[in-house]
């Protein structure tokens, strides 16, 4: 069976390596073809600073997912956390704004009440898996549907409609000078606050885990919480403290994609996360858990996810705008279908009574 996993998933890597040989080449010799405007859609500064800030939930939602599951705690609520984040920050930024608070000033507010609501929701998911030991996969389910209805409710109360007002954003932060660098420039230097922090994050999240005292013990606690126990270190508190961090980072994911990216909360059908926070569990789980891995995991699902944007402006491609959409979702199922060898924490899911 294994065997034939992978043949399968060679046969699959090949055929994708010869559909986009095909296309570079077709664009080569047709430059005013499909093949041709597809790919000079893709090869441009514009369309590289979108798959960064696309990727800004997404990889935040990967982060957090791993300092949750590395301690063992299987966290699938990370959807609900960016949720309830970016409606919790719109409602803040409407509220101090109305208060006259400068505008700026109210956008940062509004991002760290965000983050607190996520770090409050994760609080309560922690106290039910680690304290109460209910089953993690029924918990995490929980706090994605109740944040998936209770947030276009709340939304409906406070504004009227399932759907916030706009509200400012972040904007571009540009570096004098570096911003000028042909190439690299306009995409690393003249970019949101976000992105800048996601560049921040991502080696920051690997170096704790891989070289810091809090890193091994979340390491210990997932792969052998009775050996951490032994050596006198709490589980409980452990846990709790990668339970937390991970409500940390997913709010600053819901929150700064919302206050740095699109400006309103948008409560209709699957609200304006839209499941990146199911993409940036795939993410992880493409990266093995590893932070940097699990970016690149982001970066290749921001890249379709800004492309479909792209095809949908070329006016003689004719292909239904509804498929376009699915592009991100089907390269999800895709590399779901490649990932075999994703080593997990081997206690992850499991109880762990610190009395026994």
């Amino acid at each position: 069976m294994r065997a034939e996993f992978e043949t399968a998933a060679k046969w699959t890597v090949g055929l994708l390596g010869l559909v986009l040989a095909l296309l570079v080449a077709s664009a080569l010799v047709a430059p005013d073809s499909v093949a041709g405007e597809v790919l000079d859609r893709m090869l441009d500064a514009g369309y590289a600073s979108a798959v960064l800030r696309v990727s800004v939930p997404i990889t935040f939602a990967a982060l957090g997912g791993i300092f949750a599951e590395k301690t063992g705690i299987i966290n699938i609520g990370i959807e609900g956390f960016l949720i309830l984040s970016a409606l919790s920050s719109v409602i803040a930024v409407v509220s101090l704004t109305g208060a006259g608070v400068d505008p700026t000033a109210a956008l940062w507010l509004a991002f760290f009440v965000g983050i607190a609501v996520s770090v409050v929701t994760a609080g309560v998911f922690a106290v039910f898996v680690i304290r109460y030991q209910a089953n993690q996969v029924i918990a995490g389910l929980a706090i994605w549907l109740i944040a998936l209805g209770l947030a276009p409710f709340v939304s409906l109360v406070v504004f009227e409609t399932v759907n916030s007002p706009s509200v400012g954003t972040f904007g571009t932060w540009r570096i004098p000078i570096l911003a000028e660098l042909p190439g690299v420039g306009p995409v690393l230097f003249d970019a949101s606050p976000m992105v800048y922090l996601m560049l921040l994050a991502v080696p920051l999240c690997w170096y704790v885990l891989r070289y810091t005292r809090l890193g091994r013990y979340i390491r210990a606690c997932g792969d052998n919480p009775r050996a951490l126990d032994t050596a006198g270190i709490s589980v409980s508190r452990t846990r709790y403290i990668g339970v937390l961090l991970s409500g940390v980072l997913c709010g600053i994911g819901g929150a700064g994609f919302t206050l740095g990216q699109l400006g309103r909360f948008v409560g209709a059908g699957e609200t304006s996360i839209g499941g990146r926070g199911f993409l940036g569990i795939v993410a992880y789980l493409f990266g093995n858990y590893n932070p940097i891995a699990s970016f690149g995991g982001a970066l290749l699902f921001a890249s379709f996810d800004a492309l479909q944007f792209r095809l949908q402006e070329i006016a003689f491609l004719n292909v239904p705008q509804r498929l376009l959409q699915a592009l991100p979702f089907i390269v999800v199922i895709l590399v779901l279908m490649l990932v075999g060898r994703t080593r997990i924490p081997a206690a992850l899911g499991e109880h762990y009574d610190e009395k026994e």
